[in-house]
């Protein structure tokens, strides 16, 4: 990569920083003006059209990479798990610690699968669709399941995770901890009924 592209690269990456950057529970990026994000990354408001055609494209952008960075995350939190130790608690654990750390990369996910736009919400459920689709394919790798009951599991434990996910990014540390605990809980129940509904199908195929 040539000098001007790499720092066409990185005035680009400035600009979703900014944006990112500028989220909140009380903002979501509709709210969000060109010209605050470019002040935000320090170009002026007519250089933004060299990396983006608009403000839409900025953010499905965003909507892409936050829906990546979060994948990303829980694939090393199985793998972490694969060390040893339970792959829900971990789980768990490492979707709190991406909260924590970066939660505009989750908020912007739970803004816009709610927005007014319709563009948006498509690449949010498609975000949600990728997530249900690797979790139902580890599932069935790794639990003995068929594909349409992982399906179901998959579905099932992105549900409460996105909600549970919701209600931690306003909460203190020590709440979002038994919040944590209660996740946990719900999603072994998921797994316990989605092994017994295996048994009952793999019993009833032996008869």
């Amino acid at each position: 990569m040539g000098v001007r592209a790499q720092q066409k690269e990185k005035t680009r990456r400035a600009l979703v920083d900014a944006a990112f950057n500028q989220l909140s529970a009380e903002r979501s990026f509709s709210s969000l003006s060109l010209r605050e994000v470019a002040r935000e990354a320090g170009i002026a408001p007519t250089s933004f059209y060299r990396h983006f055609k608009d403000m839409n494209e900025l953010g499905l952008t965003m909507v892409d990479e936050g829906g990546l960075t979060l994948r990303q995350m829980m694939r090393k939190g199985r793998q972490r798990a694969e060390a040893g130790g339970s792959v829900i608690r971990i789980s768990v654990d490492t979707f709190m610690e991406v909260l924590e750390s970066n939660p505009n990369v989750f908020r912007i996910l739970l803004h816009e699968r709610s927005g007014t736009s319709a563009a948006f919400r498509a690449a949010v459920e498609r975000e949600i669709e990728h997530f249900i689709s690797e979790l139902a394919h580890y599932t069935i790798d790794n639990a003995n399941r068929s594909e349409e009951l992982a399906r179901a599991q998959a579905e099932a434990l992105v549900i409460l995770v996105f909600n549970a996910g919701a209600t931690a990014l306003d909460l203190k540390r020590s709440d979002r901890k038994r919040l944590a605990d209660q996740l946990v809980l719900q999603l072994r129940m998921v797994a316990t009924g989605a092994d017994a509904l295996q048994n009952k199908i793999e019993h009833r195929k032996e008869g």
